[in-house]
């Protein structure tokens, strides 16, 4: 008996092995974390921040073009919204948090 014990107290971990091991089994999803924001949070981030920007910075005959697929010129511009002429005299009262650039206005 006494040869399983000491056995069994030479396979227990000491204090220091098992701080050094926590920190690697931790590494993982250190590293899990800093991938995910590099590549996902910090562009989508970015593009918030231009379309944030781009909205603030809309003015009277900029083309625009609707989340709903809506393509227009704005006519008027006020604080939340945006009054867009769509053709003819239809005339569209759109939040501006809905608007998108025109890809065809840089043509």
């Amino acid at each position: 008996m006494t040869n399983f014990a000491y056995l069994f107290l030479m396979a227990q971990p000491t204090g220091t092995a098992s701080q050094g091991n926590a920190l690697f089994s931790f590494l993982p999803l250190i590293l899990v974390f800093v991938v995910f924001y590099f590549f996902m949070i910090r562009p989508q981030m970015k593009k918030q921040k231009e379309m944030t920007s781009y909205r603030t910075s809309l003015k009277k005959g900029d083309k625009v073009v609707t989340t709903g697929g809506i393509y227009g010129r704005i006519s008027d511009v006020k604080d939340n919204y945006v009054t867009m002429d769509v053709g003819g005299d239809m005339r569209l009262k759109v939040d501006k948090s809905a608007l998108l650039k025109d890809p065809s206005a840089d043509e």
